[in-house]
């Protein structure tokens, strides 16, 4: 048995062997198959040149029969250089097929990794903003990475292994018995004593492994939770260092005594296994030797079918397994299958239209919104700590029934929790109204093509997030085809331009992981920029200024009224003295609008506004 057969059947039995125990959901072999489609030729291909190089597997030891039995016992010169030849020839073709073979794996594997990444991508991607927020980062890129390689090995690994074991072992059995019955039973009667350390072995290496992965996932998770720069500046202000040190050191010595482990155990695996290999060989020795003394049987045939058994048990021993290794492929595909099942909140309608030309206004209808259940948006399987929490709330807009006409500037308002920014999120679409409808341009949003909801409608968060990239590559992300003078107008529009000449490069300094190399101000003016690239109808800024001191809010308010001019606004702010040129001011309060209308107008009347400036004048 060679040593590459024992690595390959060692890592098939370190699998979890609970896994062929596992249910697959209705349909997953029916899907498997359709991503297959595509591959049928190169599948085709694969097969063939699977089965011909299991085939050429008994032809070396049958040549070698022949060498001897036909050329060196009786002497024949021209019978054994011929046939030594042919046995040169064998082991060329089989190095060709080999390589072709391995070309057409890769060329299937490959070409499956980007189908399966490209669709659960894009999928993601689709996601509403829910499911971000629930779903555990570290999980869903393994989901995409792990799980998609472990996917692609049904094609390629589990394949391969299944059907070139499969036919070694009928044609490595047809030739041995046709060499010898006697000698092909008394080694079958050892397959048992193969078996048993591959299953003792097995198991534990099994729970090893699992154990392992699980505490490197856990390490990983750790780690990019700690050093990303707000878990790192997070850990520094608060952390408690020598504990973060002592909890990682914990665990990463548990994984080291366990990989310890792991290694120990294979090589006794494979000891076992060599072993057991040797004494089979030491039998047909033996017993063929006895036959070949008493003359029942010839010298190649002897040596013939010590070289077959060599060959025999490693496809008996793999096959014994090939339900956990089918299973393992398949569970992997119903993960990724289970992605791409979660259907969108949000999805375009095949009647969409974009939104008309010209300015837009904003209309909402007898608008309720409740944040939807965390199983209508969220898999349970990418969550970290799933809780109880997986039903939605309760309704968090209420008839909410506003006009704001092209052009106009309104300033939402009210405590915290009155549903604000809950408000401005049905405007871009990130999530459809319970009932009711919000119309831009007078067209129902869930009518609209979702690229000109997204070209027409720009945003500036509370938090600007910047791309750990450069500084034109942050702004090209709204505008592809800008050019450098686009750039720096946009720049000088928003009073960040004197900030990019200064920096080491330019439009080209990396701005560092989610912009951290940038002062918040500094961050806010840049995305502003962006969104004056991007040159949208109607423009949402969720309290842009909120969390800036005084001279960089001067310098964002100065960029922002750039921003706004001819454009339909809503702006949310905190402190409502950067509202008050507003041409209306919406009142928030437990979901539903309780005022209306512009500063004087709502000091004038009392309510709710007026306690809120009056509460902010005695503060200032």
């Amino acid at each position: 048995m060679s040593m590459g057969a024992g690595w390959q059947m060692m890592r098939s039995m370190s699998r979890d062997s609970s896994v062929k125990d596992q249910r697959l959901a209705p349909g997953t072999v029916r899907r498997v198959a359709g991503y297959a489609r595509g591959y049928r030729r190169t599948i085709a291909a694969f097969l063939v040149l699977i089965v011909l190089d299991a085939v050429m597997v008994v032809a070396s030891p049958l040549l070698l029969k022949h060498i001897i039995d036909d050329g060196v016992v009786p002497r024949h010169r021209d019978v054994v250089v011929w046939l030594s030849l042919a046995v040169a020839l064998v082991a060329v073709l089989s190095a060709g097929v080999t390589i072709t073979q391995r070309w057409l794996s890769a060329r299937l594997g490959e070409g499956l990794i980007f189908d399966l990444r490209a669709d659960v991508f894009r999928h993601v991607l689709a996601q509403p903003i829910a499911f971000f927020t629930r779903a555990q980062t570290g999980a869903l890129v393994t989901r995409i990475n792990s799980d998609v390689v472990g996917a692609q090995q049904a094609f390629t690994t589990t394949l391969s292994t299944v059907v070139s074991n499969a036919v070694s072992l009928v044609v490595l059995l047809v030739a041995m018995t046709s060499l010898s019955w006697q000698l092909t039973l008394a080694a079958l009667v050892l397959v048992p004593l193969f078996l048993l350390p591959t299953r003792f072995l097995g198991r534990r290496l099994a729970g090893l492994t699992r154990e392992q992965m699980t505490l490197n996932a856990e390490l990983g998770a750790r780690m990019t939770e700690r050093f990303n720069v707000a878990g790192a500046l997070l850990v520094k202000l608060f952390g408690r260092p020598e504990e973060e040190s002592a909890q990682y050191d914990a665990r990463a010595a548990r994984v080291r005594d366990i990989g310890v482990s792991i290694a120990a155990q294979r090589s006794m695996f494979l000891v076992a296994l060599t072993l057991m290999a040797s004494l089979a060989t030491a039998l047909v020795y033996g017993l063929g030797g006895v036959l070949a003394v008493d003359g029942a049987m010839t010298v190649g045939t002897l040596l013939a079918l010590a070289a077959l058994l060599g060959r025999l048990y490693a496809p008996l021993t793999a096959l014994s397994n090939v339900r956990v290794d089918v299973m393992a492929a398949m569970v992997s595909f119903e993960r990724v299958f289970e992605v791409l099942d979660l259907e969108p909140l949000v999805r375009e309608s095949p009647s969409a239209r974009a939104l008309p030309d010209g300015p837009l206004g904003v209309r909402f209808d007898d608008v309720t919104f409740a944040y939807p259940d965390a199983d209508v948006v969220s898999l349970e399987s990418l969550e970290a700590n799933v809780t109880g929490d997986r039903r939605g709330g309760e309704d968090v807009l209420s008839g909410i029934d506003l006009d704001v006409p092209a052009g106009a500037l309104v300033a939402l308002v009210g405590p915290s929790g009155a549903g604000k920014t809950t408000l401005t999120n049905l405007v871009p679409r990130l999530f459809d109204p319970t009932s009711g409808a919000v119309r831009v341009g007078g067209l129902d949003l869930r009518e609209a093509s979702l690229a000109s909801v997204r070209d027409r409608i720009g945003v500036v968060t509370q938090e600007a997030h910047m791309f750990h990239d450069t500084v034109r590559a942050n702004l090209l992300y709204a505008r592809p085809d800008a050019t450098d003078d686009d750039l720096e107008s946009a720049l000088r529009a928003a009073h960040v331009w004197s900030l990019v000449e200064r920096l080491p490069l330019g439009l080209d300094t990396v701005v560092g992981d989610r912009g951290h190399r940038l002062s918040g101000g500094e961050k806010q003016r840049l995305a502003i920029a962006r969104l004056l690239l991007k040159a949208p109808d109607v423009v949402i800024l969720d309290e842009a200024t909120a969390h800036l001191d005084s001279e960089s809010e001067a310098a964002v308010q100065a960029a922002l009224a750039n921003a706004l001019v001819g454009r339909t606004s809503f702006v949310i702010a905190h402190r409502l003295s950067t509202v008050r040129d507003a041409d209306v001011i919406v009142v928030l309060e437990a979901g539903r609008v309780v005022q209306t209308g512009t500063h004087r107008e709502l000091l004038a009347a009392g309510g709710l506004y007026a306690q809120l400036h009056a509460t902010q004048f005695k503060e200032d």
